[in-house]
C-alpha cells in the first residue's frame, strides 16, 4: 500500500458517504464485499463488538483437541519472536472464527484486551464484521484489512493480516493465522510472512499425516495380503488410499460413507470397515456404470452447494467457481488457464493447482481429471441450462430457469463474463418481448430499473402487480 495513511482517509470518507478525495473512487472490492455481508448480518458499525462464546477455562481444552496445537511450536518460532519486536500479536483461530491462541507483544496485548481481542472470542464477519480472521475465513484466502476497512469503528487503529490454514488430508478448512497490530507499525511484507507460515503449518500437518498412515500401513497390512493378490487397498479413516495390492490407478481418496462405489475405470469396489480405517476390495472384471450426476444451482446462489449423484454438498465461494468455469470449458483446461480465468493476469498456476486438490479431495477424485482439469461426471448446471431459451428467444422458458445473476458474490473474471454476459441477453430479451409475466419474474429475481419502469408502464392500474412494482420504484429512488 504505497500512502497508508491516505488510504485510510479515503475510505473512512466513503464509510461517511462524503465523496472521496483522492483519485482512488471506491475502497476494495474485496472490503465492499466483506461490508455487504457483514451489515446484511446486522453487525453494528458504531458499537460492534466479538461475541464471548468461551470461557477462559474452557480455551484450554479447546487448544488441546485443535489439528493446530501440534503446530504452535512452529509457527511461535515464526511469527512471535517478530510480532513481539514489531510491537503485533498472533493470532490463530478455529474454522468457526473462535480465537484460541493470542501470544507476542504484552503491550499490543494490553491494548487489544480493551476491546475484546482476546481468547474465546468470535471473529467472524457475522459476528464482528470486516476483519482479516473473519474475511480470511469468508474468502478462504490470505487477506489485509487496514485500519478503517474495519467495519466496526473500534478497530481502526488496527491493522491486520490473515491466512487460512487447511487440513491437507481432507481439504477441510482449519483455521486462520493473523498478525495484528497499530496502524503505524504494520510493515506491508506481513501478509506475505503469514501466508507462509500458514504454507509452513500445512506441511508440517502433512509430513504428520504421510506418519500416521505409515502407522495405519504397517499395523493393517494383515487385511490386505489376506487378499491373497486377489485387487483391493488398504483406506485410512479419512478415506485416503494408503497401500494396494495388485492394482494400479486408484484415486488417492475414496468416499467410505458407501458400501459399494465406482472406481473412475469402471470396476466395481466394496468397502469394508475395519477396526481402524477400511479395506477395499476391488473387482476383477469391468462393469458398465453411468457417469456421476453433478448438479449445480448457481444462478442467484449465495450460499454456495452442489449435489453429487443427490448427495449434497457445501462448497466454498471458490470451490464453485472453479466447477462453473470447468463446466463452462467442457473439454478442460491447464492450471495456467484456469489460474487466468479465476484470478486474473495476477493468477498464480501452483495456487489454481492447489484449489484443484481440494476441491477433489472434496468431490471424490473421479469427478474431475487432470492434465487437462475436467469434469468427468454428467453436469446439469442452471447456468448452462438458461442458454437454450435463450438462443432460441423463449423468453417465458428462460425467465422460468432464472433465478438470479451467476454466483453474485464472485470476483473471478471468467464468472463475471459469463454473468454479465447471460444477464444481457435476458434483459434485452425480457425487454424486448413486453411479456408483463416474463417481466414480473425477471425483476422479482433481479432488480432492474429499465425493466420495472417497463413493467410500470404496461401493467393496468388495477393489476395487483402493481402495487410492488410502485414500491421497488419508490426505494429504488431513495437508494440513489
Amino acid at each position: 500500500m504505497k500512502d497508508a495513511g491516505a488510504y485510510a482517509f479515503l475510505v473512512d470518507q466513503l464509510r461517511d458517504g462524503l465523496p472521496a478525495t483522492s483519485s482512488v473512487n471506491e475502497p476494495r472490492a474485496l472490503v465492499s464485499a466483506s461490508w455487504q455481508r457483514s451489515l446484511a448480518a446486522s453487525v453494528d458499525p458504531e458499537h460492534g463488538l466479538p461475541p464471548v462464546v468461551y470461557d477462559e477455562n474452557d480455551v484450554p481444552d479447546l487448544r488441546s483437541d485443535h489439528p493446530l496445537a501440534a503446530v504452535m511450536p512452529a509457527l511461535r518460532a515464526m511469527l512471535v519472536s517478530i510480532a513481539d519486536q514489531a510491537e503485533h500479536i498472533m493470532l490463530v483461530t478455529d474454522a468457526a472464527g473462535h480465537l484460541l491462541w493470542r501470544e507476542g507483544s504484552a503491550n499490543v496485548r494490553r491494548q487489544a484486551d480493551k476491546v475484546l481481542l482476546t481468547e474465546g472470542t468470535r471473529w467472524t464477519e457475522e459476528a464482528i464484521g470486516t476483519n482479516a480472521m473473519g474475511t480470511a475465513l469468508a474468502v478462504d484466502g490470505p487477506v489485509v484489512i487496514h485500519a478503517t476497512e474495519h467495519l466496526v469503528r473500534l478497530y481502526h487503529p488496527w491493522t491486520c493480516a490473515a491466512a487460512p490454514v487447511h487440513d491437507p488430508d481432507t481439504g477441510a478448512l482449519l483455521g486462520v493465522i493473523d498478525v495484528t497490530g497499530p496502524m503505524s507499525t504494520m510493515h506491508p511484507s506481513t501478509l506475505a510472512l503469514v501466508s507462509a507460515a500458514a504454507q509452513l503449518a500445512e506441511s508440517q500437518l502433512e509430513t504428520r499425516m504421510h506418519s500416521r498412515n505409515e502407522r495405519f500401513r504397517l499395523r493393517n497390512i494383515r487385511h490386505l495380503s489376506g487378499l491373497r493378490g486377489q485387487p483391493g487397498a488398504l483406506v485410512s479413516p479419512t478415506g485416503r488410499v494408503v497401500a494396494t495390492e495388485s492394482c494400479d490407478g486408484l484415486p488417492s481418496r475414496v468416499d467410505t460413507g458407501k458400501g459399494t462405489l465406482w472406481l473412475p475405470d469402471g470396476r466395481e469396489a466394496f468397502i469394508e470397515p475395519l477396526a481402524e480405517g477400511f479395506l477395499l476390495r476391488i473387482s476383477q472384471g469391468l462393469s458398465t456404470r453411468r457417469p456421476q450426476l453433478l448438479t449445480m444451482p448457481f444462478l442467484g446462489a449465495e450460499e454456495t452447494r452442489v449435489l453429487l449423484d443427490g448427495r449434497e454438498i457445501p462448497l466454498t465461494l471458490r470451490h464453485a467457481e472453479i466447477l462453473t468455469l470447468l463446466a463452462l470449458h467442457s473439454r478442460g483446461m491447464t492450471a495456467e488457464q484456469l489460474a487466468l480465468v479465476l484470478y486474473g493476469e495476477t493468477g498464480n498456476p501452483v495456487t489454481a493447482r492447489a484449489e484443484i486438490h481440494r476441491l477433489r479431495t472434496q468431490l471424490g477424485a473421479s469427478a474431475i481429471s487432470t492434465k487437462p482439469y475436467r469434469l468427468e461426471a454428467e453436469v446439469d448446471a442452471d447456468f448452462l441450462n438458461v442458454r437454450t431459451p435463450l438462443r432460441e428467444r423463449r423468453v417465458r422458458d428462460a425467465v422460468a430457469l432464472w433465478r438470479g445473476p451467476l454466483l453474485p458474490r464472485s470476483n473471478a473474471p471468467g464468472v463475471q463474463a459469463e454473468r454479465e454476459q447471460t444477464l444481457t441477453q435476458l434483459r434485452r430479451l425480457v425487454l424486448e418481448r413486453r411479456d408483463l409475466d416474463a417481466l414480473h419474474s425477471f425483476v422479482r429475481a433481479t432488480p432492474d430499473q429499465a425493466a420495472l419502469e417497463a413493467l410500470a408502464f404496461s401493467l393496468p392500474p388495477a393489476d395487483p402487480r402493481q402495487a410492488w412494482v410502485q414500491s421497488q420504484l419508490r426505494q429504488s429512488m431513495t437508494d440513489e
